[in-house]
């Protein structure tokens, strides 16, 4: 699959948020925490990894009912499953399958995670937090196994870094074990109270003591719910920096201001024109200095920004260093921007690009992952010519309707095959 995208364009016009990626597929997970059906609102049905994710429910014995483009009722009409068999691509939520399958059915087993190749992934805070509730966990065949006798045990777990991923998985499993769970040093960002938040409803006792510490009372069962997914911040910061970059003008609407404070301080002070409205933000271009950032926890630049971030860097005139503390090294899209004619290099942990006022050039490129593919075409937009993105199907893995939301706000964007 291909996107060719013929530069230099203007971004104008306004645009709606779709719902979070990296809510969605965690609420989906949650959903397996009980029979009654639960309904989710704002969905984005056309991310390939949703639609993944929801073959993998129905492989399980959910039933996933689409209403319109923006909702899903997810019930359970046959028994559920506890082993997931699946054959083709997985996605690195299958730990939180797991997780949830564990917990409710006391046995799960699930394909190894796949997911962005961000360099070494590993899955071993997940093993943890299994075993500190009391289960036994293995690898088997490409396949990761956990099981146990009776409930899962509460427990303190401290998290030796703050992972997003292991906070989920702990919070999940704790709603249904028996007992307190505590999740020590968690990582606490939007779409994890936005977990918290349908696990409340679905009748889970859970209490945020700030970054701190999470408490969870285990109940003997969850109920069906009806929630709406949070807006997607990464959509959100992707078509504000497309408007800087291209001088653009657009209002986004159902902006979260408030889950991106500090990349819009960062961003502010390198140029950008915001202005805030209360339901939407409006950018009216700009211009692009250079930036310095390093990722870190939320509050912080989240590592799946900086890649975005490295489009802008191309816009400005100098040298921009970006640091990525949580994934050292996510730097491959680099030698796919230097296609362009973007000019970078690595001195240890970090990239530096030296940046020519956006003078690239249009040329084949890959997307290596979902936000790498993203970048890239935000320099096809700057580009002089005709940028092709191949493997362009990472985009649609995190963003719903990209090229045609492209296309609304003028952009020249074709789709291949």
């Amino acid at each position: 699959m291909t996107v060719k995208i013929t530069g230099p364009q203007r971004l104008e016009g306004s645009i709606n948020l779709s719902g979070a990626k990296n809510s969605a597929l965690r609420l989906l997970a949650a959903s397996l925490l009980t029979s009654d059906s639960i309904v989710l609102d704002n969905y984005p049905a056309q991310l390939l990894d949703a639609k993944i994710h929801v073959d993998m429910l129905n492989q399980l014995g959910k039933q996933c009912a689409l209403a319109g483009e923006e909702s899903i009722a997810i019930s359970e009409p046959n028994q559920l499953n506890s082993t997931l068999r699946w054959e083709d691509r997985s996605i690195r939520n299958t730990l939180l399958i797991l997780g949830a399958l564990t917990a409710r059915l006391g046995a799960g087993a699930v394909p190894l995670p796949g997911g962005c190749k961000l360099g070494e992934r590993k899955y071993d805070l997940h093993v943890m937090v299994l075993e500190s509730l009391g289960a036994l966990v293995w690898e088997e065949n490409d396949y990761l196994c956990a099981e146990l006798k009776g409930r899962l045990k509460g427990a303190d777990i401290y998290l030796p870094l703050r992972s997003t991923g292991a906070t989920e998985n702990a919070i999940l499993c704790g709603t249904l074990a028996e007992g307190v769970t505590r999740i020590w040093n968690p990582h606490i960002r939007p779409e994890i109270l936005d977990l918290i938040a349908l696990l409340r409803k679905m009748g889970a006792k859970i209490k945020v003591f700030g970054q701190e510490h999470i408490e969870i009372t285990g109940v003997d069962g969850l109920h069906g719910a009806e929630h709406s997914i949070i807006a997607d911040n990464m959509e959100a910061i992707t078509w504000l920096t497309g408007a800087v970059i291209t001088g653009g003008d657009i209002e986004i609407h159902g902006f979260p201001h408030q889950d991106l404070e500090v990349v819009l301080t960062h961003l502010r002070a390198a140029g950008a024109k915001l202005y805030h409205n209360d339901e939407s933000l409006i950018v009216r271009g700009g211009n692009c200095y250079p930036i310095e950032i390093s990722t870190g926890p939320h509050p912080g630049i989240n590592s799946d920004v900086q890649p975005i971030l490295a489009a802008w860097a191309a816009k400005a005139k100098g040298e921009s260093r970006i640091i990525d503390l949580r994934f050292p090294g996510r730097y491959a899209y680099a030698e796919q921007m230097a296609r362009m004619g973007a000019k970078h290099e690595i001195r240890g942990d970090m990239l530096v690009l030296h940046g020519a006022g956006g003078q690239l050039h249009g040329a084949e490129v890959k997307a290596l992952d979902l936000r790498a593919g993203a970048a890239l075409a935000l320099c096809g937009l700057m580009a002089e010519g005709e940028t092709t993105i191949t493997d362009s199907w990472q985009i649609a893995r995190g963003y719903v309707n990209f090229p045609e939301k492209l296309k609304a706000l003028g952009a020249s964007v074709e789709c291949g095959d």
